[in-house]
């Protein structure tokens, strides 16, 4: 179960590193000002959809760090440390020169039986963090 005096200082917390108000926090991830407001006072307990709302905004953020508090802001994948604006946007950058792009061999859709297609994949690792990929 979730402790809400430590999921609201988190949630805080991840509200103060993106330079959010709770306003613009609750747009962003699509939900009512409101339900911010009441996690933040603690009225109410943040559902499970909340919490994956906020992880389909910000994908970085460790899971497992959000619901329990345990390990850090943003995994061990970003070597325990804050990552700056641009390490963020080389992290998540689309924009790679055709060279740079690798290979997948054998292409993941030969995985699929046939008549088949793969719709996800998610991988999860041993720290409680996972990664999905919709196809």
């Amino acid at each position: 179960m979730i402790n809400s005096e430590d999921f609201i200082k988190r949630l805080q917390k991840v509200i103060d590193y993106y330079n959010e108000s709770a306003s613009s926090f609750a747009e962003k991830i699509g939900v009512q000002r409101s339900s911010i407001s009441h996690i933040l006072s603690g009225r109410n307990k943040p559902s499970l959809d909340f919490i994956l709302k906020i992880l389909n905004t910000y994908p970085e953020i460790n899971l497992y760090w959000l619901f329990n508090g345990k390990g850090d802001f943003f995994g061990e994948a970003q070597n325990k440390s804050v990552i700056t604006e641009k390490q963020k946007e080389d992290l998540f950058s689309t924009n790679y020169k055709e060279s740079e792009k690798k290979k997948v061999s054998p292409p993941i859709q030969d995985f699929a039986e046939k008549g088949k297609t793969i719709e996800r994949i998610v991988i999860f690792y041993s720290d409680g963090t996972f990664k999905n990929f919709n196809n």
